[in-house]
């Protein structure tokens, strides 16, 4: 006959095993309302870890695999919700138009979103246009200069708060400031330094500055007030750090040599 303290531990192994699957339940209707994990990636050539680009079988890069892994370790689809770029991202991200995503992080955007362990420190800097006289941040920070940035990143609230003199104006889209910065219309691009250098090899004549004005982080990040949500990608992104998970998704995307900074 069980005594009462074997009676009692039986009884709370069967009630954590009737809990796990309305966690797992939970957890799914939250992260995933649809049915399906919904990735907010946003799309551009210039690569990186926080870049996706559209290829003939859909998307690529290390958000689009991690989020793959994602959705297969909760048991669902996965969807890309495609952006132009993170700042699109951050304004959908009260809209319940994603469940998870991956991009740059900042005070602002801790408003507007809650984020999870970071996985990229990346270091910005300006690329200036062929012939330009620009050596340096005092040369660059002048009045009548123009500088280019995504739009509503935190690149570009970085740049603004760095320049004094020159003039620094969002664009939607990295294309479009590449095209700028190949015609001459603008004098220099803020980004980060991985992306600039890549860039620098497609416009002859072109200097990356050697300075850096800010340290950019980029992290997972759920929207607000989904606790469950945020402790899972928290354990899978410290997961995926330890099991080879991310340094794949790098390997992946072109970024064999580029390490994994997490501080």
């Amino acid at each position: 006959m069980p005594t009462p303290f074997w009676s009692a531990c039986a009884g709370l192994a069967l009630a954590a095993v009737v809990a796990m699957p309305a966690l797992a339940d939970g957890l799914k209707d939250e992260i995933a309302p649809t049915g399906k994990l919904r990735v907010a990636i946003a799309i551009s050539p210039a690569g990186g870890a926080f870049w996706s680009t559209k290829t003939e079988a859909g998307y690529a890069g290390v958000p689009v695999d991690l989020g793959k892994d994602m959705a297969a370790q909760i048991g669902i689809p996965v969807e890309y919700v495609v952006y132009q770029n993170s700042g699109q991202i951050t304004d959908a991200a009260g809209k319940g138009s994603w469940d998870v995503t991956w991009l740059p992080k900042d005070p602002e955007r801790e408003t507007k979103m809650t984020f999870g362990p970071i996985y990229e420190v990346a270091d910005a800097t300006y690329i200036v246009k062929a012939g330009s006289s620009v050596t340096n941040f005092a040369t660059l920070d002048q009045a009548g200069i123009k500088v280019a940035a995504v739009n509503a990143t935190t690149t570009m609230r970085g740049a603004v708060a760095h320049l004094k003199n020159a003039n620094v104006t969002g664009y939607q889209t990295y294309d479009e400031i590449f095209g700028l910065l190949k015609s001459g219309e603008v004098d220099a691009f803020a980004l980060s330094r991985d992306q600039l250098n890549k860039m620098a090899q497609k416009l002859p004549g072109t200097r990356v500055l050697d300075e850096t004005f800010k340290k950019t982080v980029t992290a997972v990040a759920v929207p607000l007030a989904h606790q469950q949500s945020l402790a899972f990608v928290t354990k899978f992104m410290n997961e995926a750090v330890t099991n080879g998970t991310l340094r794949k998704a790098y390997d992946n995307n072109g970024l064999k040599d580029t390490p994994i900074r997490t501080e």
